[in-house]
C-alpha cells in the first residue's frame, strides 16, 4: 500500500469516526429536551406545598342554620385535598363547634380535644362541652370548666368571618394535643 491509500484510509477511518461521535452528541441533546420536561412533569407534584390544614377560610355554612339560644352546633370542614398526584375535591377534612354568643357573636372551636385528640361532644343538659376519653369538662367559651380538668389547655378557637351578609367562613386549623401552648399541626 502507498503512503497516499494509508492516509486515504485513515482520513476516512476519523470522518466515520467524527461523524458518529457528532451523531450520539446530537441524539443525545435531542432526547435531552423531552426527558427533562418529562422529569419536571412527573416530580412537579413532589415539589409543591402539600395541602395544609392551616389553609385559608372555608365556609362553613349560613349564619340563618345557627341556632340562637347560644347552645353549639357540630359542622363539617369539607376542603379540596390533594397527595402527590391526585386532586380529592370536597372531602372531609375535620368538624368544629359553632355557636351564636349572647351579643350576637360567633365563636368557632376544634372539635378535637386539646388533651388526647379524642372528639368533644356538647352537653345540652349541663351547656357545656365533655371530652368522653378522659372526662375533660370545658364551659361553652371554650375553658376548662374544674381544676381537675386534665386537658392542659382550653378549647381551641378559630377565626370566624360572616361574609356577604350571612356566610359563615372558618379559619380551620388543627393544633398539637396535649401540650399547653396551642401549637398548630403542619
Amino acid at each position: 500500500m502507498s503512503k497516499d491509500e494509508l492516509q486515504a484510509s485513515g482520513g476516512s477511518d476519523r470522518r466515520g469516526f467524527m461523524r458518529g461521535v457528532l451523531a450520539m452528541i446530537t441524539g443525545t441533546l435531542a432526547l435531552l429536551g423531552p426527558l427533562v420536561g418529562g422529569l419536571a412533569v412527573v416530580l412537579e407534584p413532589l415539589r409543591q406545598k402539600k395541602h395544609g390544614q392551616a389553609g385559608g377560610f372555608i365556609k362553613v355554612g349560613q349564619l340563618a342554620s345557627l341556632p340562637n339560644n347560644g347552645l353549639p352546633k357540630k359542622y363539617d370542614i369539607l376542603a379540596d385535598r390533594q397527595d402527590a398526584w391526585n386532586r380529592y375535591p370536597n372531602v372531609p377534612v375535620g368538624s368544629i363547634y359553632l355557636r351564636r354568643t349572647e351579643d350576637d357573636q360567633i365563636t368557632a372551636f376544634n372539635i378535637i380535644c386539646p388533651h388526647a385528640g379524642c372528639f368533644v361532644q356538647v352537653d345540652q343538659q349541663q351547656k357545656q362541652y365533655n371530652c368522653p376519653c378522659h372526662n375533660s369538662q370545658f364551659k361553652l367559651d371554650g375553658s376548662k370548666s374544674n381544676a381537675d380538668n386534665p386537658s392542659p389547655r382550653g378549647m381551641d378557637p378559630l377565626d370566624v368571618e360572616i361574609r356577604n351578609g350571612d356566610e359563615i367562613w372558618v379559619h380551620y386549623q388543627s393544633f398539637k394535643t396535649g401540650v399547653a401552648d396551642r401549637i398548630p399541626n403542619s
